[in-house]
């Protein structure tokens, strides 16, 4: 065993602190074994699991940087001075993992989103379902599939990005977006009685929300400059080539802005069956002799 350690040269020193690292991995690991078999055995909420196990897992992570890293290190008289000197290290050899974890610590500080906020950064829009330390994930919605309903793929990004691009959360502050749905009627359609029928329409459908929003606004205004003059449902007017055109703008949950918007057309359409002083229009060429 002597000769084996002196031609490997294996210090007691190096042992010791091979040992006491062991020790605290072994230790860390299982009470962090323990704690996930607390959450298996009490049968927890998916959310609440989730969270638990997250806060495990970062608390374990934590730990074994601060346990480990004076053990190997000297010199060091504080943990704070260690800390530093670590993080200058790796911000030059690991630029872009220093970036991800300082976007980590961004997102659960500034909070731009939670699990389970919709959100767009640059051209990828999706609903979170999973925040780590490099990267948070992203359930798809749009691309090929319309109306911002999901795609079915999950999508990876780097934490790195909401601190160098621009990111859209559909629920913080204002938990409504404004949908507007365009119904283009023939010029020798009545306007004025479509324009009414629509404004019935939508107000049967989304005046609703109305109330919800103007709480929302009221609340979000203590912390953002949000205002809005008029948040109940309108009908704008205008006129396109192929007819006239009426607007109809509305607040929606993102989540329910396709069913809403289907509700909507259902409506118009069987409305429009009884009317015969209203036509849908398309694009037409008239000849005239």
């Amino acid at each position: 065993m002597d000769k084996l350690s002196e031609y490997i040269h294996i210090s007691p020193e190096f042992l010791q602190k091979l040992i006491v690292t062991t020790i605290i991995i072994i230790v860390l690991s299982v009470l962090r074994a323990s704690f996930s078999f607390f959450i298996l055995r009490n049968k927890l909420e998916p959310r609440q699991a989730y969270y638990f196990r997250r806060t495990v897992l970062y608390t374990y992570t934590i730990l074994i940087i601060i346990l480990i890293g004076p053990v190997w290190i000297r010199g060091i008289g504080s943990i704070s001075t260690f800390l530093g000197l670590a993080s200058a290290g790796l911000a030059i050899a690991m630029h872009d993992t220093i970036a991800n974890i300082t976007g980590w610590f961004f997102i659960l500080w500034r909070k731009p989103f939670k699990i389970g906020d919709r959100i767009q950064i640059n051209e990828t829009a999706g609903d979170v379902i999973d925040i780590r330390l490099f990267q948070f994930s992203i359930i798809e919605i749009g691309n090929w599939v319309d109306a911002d309903q999901s795609s079915g793929r999950i999508i990876h990004v780097p934490n790195s990005k909401v601190l160098r691009d621009p990111l859209a959360n559909y629920h913080i502050g204002f938990e409504f977006i404004w949908h507007e749905i365009p119904v283009l009627i023939t010029f020798e359609s009545d306007w004025q009685k479509t324009k009414k029928i629509l404004g019935e329409i939508v107000n049967e459908k989304a005046e609703h929300l109305t109330k919800d929003a103007e709480k929302q606004v009221r609340k979000a205004a203590e912390k953002y400059l949000v205002f809005y003059e008029k948040l109940s449902p309108i009908v704008y007017t205008t006129v396109k080539d192929s007819g006239v055109l009426l607007t109809i703008r509305f607040l929606v949950d993102p989540r329910q802005r396709r069913k809403t918007e289907q509700e909507i057309w259902e409506a118009i359409l069987l409305k429009f069956e009884t009317e015969p002083s209203i036509d849908l229009a398309y694009p037409t060429t008239r000849f005239y002799s």
